[in-house]
């Protein structure tokens, strides 16, 4: 499915979206002279334009109608919007948007029965590919430095699960972390929270990251949900799979899956595509939490541009 290019509508259903989830100020002693409403629609918008905070006021400034579109007589200063993204904290107030959001896609009957999961890391600087592997190139003329870098590197990384509905792209659930880990903890949570916000789910997709009996017995016994997870992560080995399901998928699994459920799994590695093209494969923020609220920011600006192009259809 196709994403709303337009800034200015995404911002409006933002504003909309913001307006049935968030408080409108985040104090009592707040100044009163942006609502967080008003002001998660500016960050939106910073985020689909892929611009800094400074960037985002001189685009705000320079069409402020958008503004007034949304009930604000001034636009924010960079400062200002800087500090709305640390007051919102997304990183527990995500959740209510994304519940409501796909309210509004289960209204518009757009949800599919089944959920694709899939990892992604982001870098965590912006810089060209070419001077990355030149400073790889001679890192690697010193083995030591070269090998203390990457797991120096590894363990900054930062890392974004998602949940996936097949059908329309809507990212169901995330979860932000940072370190390069295995995938499989992070099973549960993903899957948990996309069964509760769209309990029809019959089906979960996942690759071998996720491989697990215990990941199939959660989904299967406690959510009643039909779990498909590749085997084989690790290294290879002539004996069968430990654990029932386990050996189950690897006879159901075997050869191409082109035409079958599984080959709906290629949907969360699209979105993911998705997300690193519009939205860039690199965050600006610097510390940790800051980072997992800005990633959860994207997965709430690709979905409110998911609704922009449902409506506009």
């Amino acid at each position: 499915m196709l994403t709303c290019k337009s800034p200015r509508k995404v911002m409006r259903t933002a504003f909309a979206l913001a307006r049935k989830a968030l408080p409108k100020y985040s104090s009592k002693f707040s100044r009163h002279d942006f609502t967080l409403p008003q002001l998660f629609a500016c960050l939106v918008v910073k985020e689909h334009q892929r611009k800094s905070y400074r960037e985002a006021e001189m685009l705000l400034r320079d069409a402020s109608h958008w503004c007034r579109d949304i009930g604000m007589s001034k636009v924010p200063d960079h400062n200002t919007l800087c500090r709305a993204f640390h007051a919102l904290n997304l990183n527990r107030r995500g959740g209510k948007l994304l519940d409501r959001l796909v309210q509004w896609f289960a209204i518009a009957r757009q949800l599919g029965s089944m959920v694709a999961l899939d990892s992604s890391i982001y870098d965590t600087h912006h810089r060209s590919r070419h001077y990355g592997q030149r400073c790889r190139h001679y890192a690697s003329r010193r083995k030591r430095t070269a090998n203390a870098r990457r797991s120096r590197a590894a363990r900054r990384s930062p890392k974004l699960s998602i949940g996936v509905c097949t059908r329309c792209h809507l990212i169901l659930s995330g979860r932000a972390r940072t370190g390069m880990r295995s995938d499989a903890p992070d099973f549960e949570p993903l899957l948990f929270d996309a069964w509760r916000r769209h309990p029809r789910l019959r089906v979960v997709l996942a690759d071998a990251g996720y491989d697990s009996e215990a990941n199939h017995r959660i989904a299967r016994h406690d959510m009643d949900v039909r779990s498909l997870i590749k085997t084989g992560a690790g290294k290879p080995s002539k004996k069968p799979p430990s654990g029932y399901y386990r050996r189950l998928m690897k006879k159901q699994l075997k050869g191409s899956q082109r035409g079958k459920k599984y080959g709906q799994r290629a949907q969360a590695e699209t979105v993911n595509s998705m997300l690193k093209r519009n939205l860039g494969d690199a965050l600006r923020s610097r510390t940790p939490k800051a980072r997992e609220a800005e990633q959860m920011l994207r997965i709430l600006t690709h979905n409110i541009a998911l609704l922009c192009d449902e409506t506009e259809d």
